[in-house]
């Protein structure tokens, strides 16, 4: 039994209910996918047999670019086989390809947490004098405890995030309009 390549998903996936574990090349996708609210697995050092285990056991997709890892490995596991270096790229391939939206943030870019709304008296002392003053709502990672605002770092990766979703669209456009 060989793993199921997703290249054309059908039936569409309910995009809420993907869970993704990355490999060790695809550090900054995952990132980007948490901060897209998706919940995304990545370990910087991981044994093929161990992410094919997880994969399996937790029915999560595995991204890819290994080959290797899915031929001899990827034994009853569904993948994406990415084929661009570029993170932007990247992105856009599993976007395309799961039709995923941006969510809200849910998930913490560092350790793919579960971020929780807390009140803002309690960090006062962990985030910066300006940031407790003008900012109203904060959420927590409940693994790594990081503290979350909506400050304009997230407005910045939504902005590029929604340009990068609009340039992908209209040069799909133009090649369809080429090939008619």
């Amino acid at each position: 039994m060989r793993g199921e390549d997703i290249k054309d998903p059908s039936p569409p996936h309910a995009s809420e209910d993907l869970r993704f574990i990355a490999d060790s090349m695809l550090g900054r996708l995952s990132r980007w996918l948490r901060l897209l609210g998706y919940d995304t697995l990545y370990f910087p050092t991981i044994e093929d047999n161990k992410i094919i285990r997880i994969a399996r056991s937790e029915g999560r997709i595995l991204l890819t670019r290994d080959t290797r890892l899915i031929k001899e490995k990827g034994v009853g596991v569904k993948f994406l086989l990415l084929t661009s270096n570029d993170t932007v790229h990247q992105v856009l391939e599993v976007i395309k390809i799961f039709g995923l939206m941006a969510g809200d943030m849910k998930r913490c870019a560092l350790c793919n947490g579960v971020l929780k709304n807390i009140e803002k008296a309690s960090v006062q002392d962990s985030v910066p004098e300006y940031v407790y003053l003008n900012f109203s709502s904060f959420m927590k990672c409940t693994e790594c405890g990081k503290v979350y605002w909506q400050g304009s770092h997230i407005r910045r990766f939504r902005d590029r995030f929604e340009k990068m979703i609009s340039v992908s669209s209209e040069s799909n456009q133009d090649m369809e309009e080429t090939e008619n």
